[in-house]
C-alpha cells in the first residue's frame, strides 16, 4: 500500500474499536442511575453490559467467516449501522415506554450483535493491509484507540447523562453512521481470492488448532481474563464512586478514566517497541500479569479511594502491557485466509470475559471489599502461571523452531520477517 493511502485507511480502521467500546464504557457512570430511575437490582442493572456483549460473543464466529469469505468491508460496515439501530431502539423505549427494561435489553442485544462486526474484524483488517513492524505498529494503535474509547467513554456518557440518562443510546447511532462511512470510503481493501467452503474451513480451522492450540487457546483465555477484570473494576468503581462517596457527573467520568489512562498510553508504547520479537512478547505478557496480580492484591488491603484509584491504574497499566501482545501473537498465528476466523474467535472469548465482569463482580461486592479483590488476584496469578508454562508460541512444542522463536520470525513462513 502506499502510505498515504495506509494512513487513511489506519485513522478510518482506529474509529472502528472507539466506536465499539462506547457500547458498553459509555454505559457504565450512567447504571447507577438507570438503576434509580427504572427500580431495577444490581443485578438487572449489570445485564445492559453482559448481553451486548454475549450476543456479540456469540455472533462474532460467524462474522469471522463471513469476513474472510466475502471481505472485510462487507461486514464492517453493515455491522456499523446495526449496532446504531439498536441504540436507536433503546434510546426510543426508554424514552417512550413507561417500562422499558425488556424494550432497552432487546436494543442492547442488538446493539451486541451489530458489535461483533467491528474490532474483531478490524484486527484481522489490520493483518490484511499491514505487515512486519507496520503490522505490530498498528496493531498497538487499534489497542490504543480501544482503550482510548474507554477514556473517552465515561466522560462523555457523564456529559451526555446531564441531559438525561438515556440520551446516550441516541449517541451510539450518530457515530456508527458516521464512522460506517468513513470505512466505505477511506479503506481499499484488497480483493479477495474466492473463499473456502465452509466444510473446508472449519477444516482448516481444526488443523490450526491442532498445531497451535497449545499456546493459542490459553492466549484467548488470558485475553478475556483483562477484559473481565477490567470492566468488573469499572462496575465497581462507578458504583462506589456513587454510592459510597457520592460523586456523579462528569467528575465520575473523569476519575473512571483515570485508570483508562494508564491502560492507552502502556499499550501504544508496548505495540510500537515490541515488534515481533516473541521472547521479548512473552516476557511482556508475563510482567503485566505480574503487575496486575499484585495491584488486585493491594486494593484488597484499602478503601481509601485515592489510593484505590492509584493501584487500579497500576493494574490498567498491567493490562496494557498485556493486551497489543496478545493481539500480534494471535493476528500473527495464521495465513491472511483464516485470520478473521481466528481473531474472531479470540474477540468473541473478550467478548464473553466482558459479559461476566460485571455480574459476577455484583455478586462478590455483596460479600465484602476484600472478597473482590483477593477473587481477582487469584485468578489473575492463575493466569500469569499458565502463560509462564503455556503460551510459548515458537518453541518445538509450539509449532516453529527454537531457532526462528531465538529469531523473534513471525508465524507466518512465507512471509519476510521485519528488518
Amino acid at each position: 500500500m502506499e502510505a498515504k493511502q495506509g494512513t487513511s485507511a489506519m485513522i478510518a480502521i482506529a474509529f472502528i474499536p472507539i466506536v465499539m467500546v462506547l457500547g458498553n464504557s459509555m454505559l457504565v457512570p450512567v447504571l447507577p442511575t438507570m438503576k434509580a430511575k427504572l427500580g431495577l437490582t444490581q443485578f438487572q442493572t449489570s445485564l445492559t453490559i453482559t448481553l451486548f456483549s454475549l450476543a456479540a460473543g456469540i455472533i462474532i464466529p460467524l462474522v469471522g467467516y463471513l469476513s474472510d469469505r466475502f471481505g472485510r468491508k462487507w461486514i464492517i460496515v453493515p455491522s456499523l449501522i446495526i449496532y446504531g439501530i439498536g441504540g436507536i431502539i433503546s434510546g426510543l423505549a426508554a424514552w417512550l415506554l413507561e417500562n422499558s427494561y425488556i424494550s432497552i435489553l432487546v436494543g442492547r442485544i442488538i446493539q451486541g450483535i451489530g458489535a461483533a462486526g467491528t474490532a474483531p474484524i478490524a484486527m484481522a483488517l489490520i493483518g490484511d493491509l499491514y505487515s512486519g513492524a507496520e503490522e505490530s505498529k498498528a496493531l498497538g494503535i487499534i489497542e490504543s484507540s480501544n482503550g482510548m474509547g474507554k477514556i473517552l467513554s465515561p466522560i462523555i456518557g457523564s456529559a451526555i447523562a446531564l441531559i438525561t440518562w438515556y440520551a446516550v443510546f441516541f449517541t451510539f447511532p450518530i457515530l456508527c453512521f458516521a464512522v460506517a462511512v468513513y470505512v466505505w470510503f477511506g479503506v481499499k481493501e484488497k480483493k479477495k481470492a474466492e473463499g473456502q467452503s465452509l466444510s473446508q474451513y472449519l477444516g482448516a480451522l481444526g488443523q490450526i488448532f491442532k498445531d497451535k492450540g497449545r499456546w493459542l487457546i490459553p492466549s484467548f483465555f488470558v485475553g478475556a481474563t483483562g477484559l473481565f477484570i477490567l470492566f468488573g473494576v469499572l462496575f465497581y468503581l462507578s458504583d462506589l464512586l456513587e454510592d459510597t462517596y457520592k460523586i456523579a457527573g462528569m467528575i465520575k467520568g473523569v476519575i473512571l478514566a483515570i485508570p483508562l489512562f494508564g491502560m492507552v498510553v502502556t499499550a501504544y508504547i508496548t505495540g510500537a517497541k515490541i515488534k515481533q520479537n516473541k521472547p521479548l512478547i512473552r516476557r511482556v505478557m508475563v510482567t503485566g500479569l505480574a503487575i496486575l496480580t499484585a495491584s488486585m492484591v493491594s486494593v484488597a488491603f484499602f478503601k481509601q479511594i485515592y489510593l484505590i484509584i492509584g493501584l487500579l491504574t497500576a493494574g490498567s497499566i498491567g493490562t496494557g502491557l498485556l493486551l497489543p501482545c496478545l493481539n500480534i501473537l494471535i493476528t500473527g498465528a495464521v495465513e491472511k485466509a483464516e485470520r478473521g476466523m481466528i481473531t474472531s474467535l479470540y474477540g468473541s472469548v473478550r467478548f464473553l470475559g466482558v459479559a461476566f465482569g460485571p455480574p459476577i463482580f455484583s455478586w462478590l461486592m455483596k460479600i465484602s471489599h476484600k472478597t473482590v479483590f483477593f477473587s481477582m488476584a487469584g485468578l489473575s496469578f492463575v493466569i500469569l502461571i499458565s502463560t509462564f508454562f503455556f503460551i510459548k508460541p515458537g518453541t518445538k512444542n509450539g509449532d516453529e523452531t527454537n531457532k526462528e522463536y531465538e529469531s523473534g520470525t513471525l508465524f507466518r513462513k512465507n512471509e519476510k520477517a521485519p528488518t
